[in-house]
């Protein structure tokens, strides 16, 4: 079967800028082309990577395109340009997978194939003009009922197949489990909670000394952060109490990330994103180390990280959310006798979610396609 995956106009694969969405099918395109699929990847054009190569069977197309805009209007405007730049150079395929804005909107099924749109954010209103697609396949239940609640003509159409969890690196470094140390990775948004996690080491000052606090991911807006002024922020909120938190900015080797997730002790994902988040990644990436985590009761979290001796929620909307937050962490870590028992859970979990398994979806998906005429 021949497999185009078209990514947006912003991140490289692989992924040596970070975004999860690139990590996933940079991982998948290689599962696909282990099966013997003929699998062609397009992404930016950039950090010296070259024009085409093929990695692990899978030939990788790259096209120009620039860093994430501010500006809502000209980050659409580049990927407008982007897209068509991909869309001079695509060959028919048996499936197009795309999660970009214009993608669907530009590719033609009778001259590329048929277009699998995959959304992994809430959707705001575009799904109308993605009448061409074959499929609109999300990774949540909550997504999917918004892309129905929007489109109600899509029903037919709708898929849920969950994200996967990509493959472990080695860790780059020797290191012991941190009995006090609480990790976030994720990008400096206020979307993402980080705020209110902020907020929660400041109570854990008085309340729970020993707690450390480490934070990691970009603030730039060009890596999806909320910039310098939002980072700034949140180091001097932190300096002023006395916070024990440590900012260590973007981390993109991810072999020195697998070291951040094998050192601490829960991981805290406290997002307030309701209507963006689908299905993070950096949580299961925690469990697959033994990581407990703590995260939003967001509706989102159902699908993939659930409840159990691995996985904790705190109510994100309640006034006193930091408190409840710096509540349900402590309660992990004081938990020692439990330690084993929710590691281990952690990682069988996380195993639910191997590529493996979440490439037998995306195939037979694909399968039903193959042969379909516009």
């Amino acid at each position: 079967m021949k497999i185009t995956i078209v990514q947006g106009a912003f991140y490289p694969v692989p992924t040596r800028r970070g975004g999860a969405i690139e990590k996933i099918w940079f991982a998948l395109g290689q599962e696909f082309a282990r099966r013997g699929h003929e699998v062609t990847h397009y992404s930016r054009l950039c950090d010296d990577l070259p024009a085409s190569e093929t990695i692990a069977g899978v030939r990788h197309v790259r096209v120009p395109g620039g860093d994430t805009p501010v500006s809502r209007l000209l980050q659409k405007w580049r990927d407008l340009v982007y897209t068509w730049r991909v869309a001079w150079k695509l060959k028919k395929a048996d499936v197009v997978v795309t999660h970009t804005f214009w993608s669907p909107l530009l590719l033609s099924p009778r001259r590329h194939g048929p277009i699998w749109v995959h959304v992994q954010r809430y959707p705001q209103g575009q799904m109308r003009y993605y009448g061409q697609a074959a499929r609109l396949q999300t990774v949540s239940r909550v997504i999917a009922r918004a892309i129905v609640g929007q489109l109600p003509s899509s029903l037919a159409r709708v898929r849920i197949i969950r994200n996967p969890l990509p493959p472990l690196a080695t860790l780059a470094s020797e290191t012991t489990r941190d009995p006090n140390l609480v990790l976030f990775v994720g990008r400096l948004h206020p979307e993402k909670g980080v705020e209110m996690l902020v907020q929660a080491a400041i109570l854990a000052r008085t309340q729970a000394p020993a707690l450390r606090f480490r934070i990691v991911g970009p603030c730039e807006a060009r890596f999806g952060g909320g910039g310098e002024a939002l980072h700034a922020r949140l180091e001097s909120l932190a300096a002023s109490h006395d916070a024990h938190i440590e900012f260590t900015g973007p981390v993109f080797d991810e072999a020195v990330l697998a070291t951040h997730y094998a050192a601490a002790s829960v991981f805290v994902y406290p997002s307030l994103a309701a209507k963006g988040e689908a299905s993070p990644v950096a949580p299961l990436e925690a469990l697959a180390r033994g990581c407990p985590v703590v995260t939003s009761d967001l509706e989102c979290f159902d699908d993939t990280i659930g409840l159990g001796p691995f996985a904790s929620r705190f109510d994100h909307t309640a006034p006193d959310a930091p408190a409840r937050l710096l509540n349900a962490l402590v309660g992990v870590l004081e938990a020692h006798a439990l330690w084993p028992a929710a590691s281990a859970a952690a990682m069988a979990r996380a195993k639910e979610f191997s590529i493996e398994r979440i490439a037998d979806d995306y195939l037979a998906g694909f399968t039903a396609l193959k042969g379909r005429q516009p």
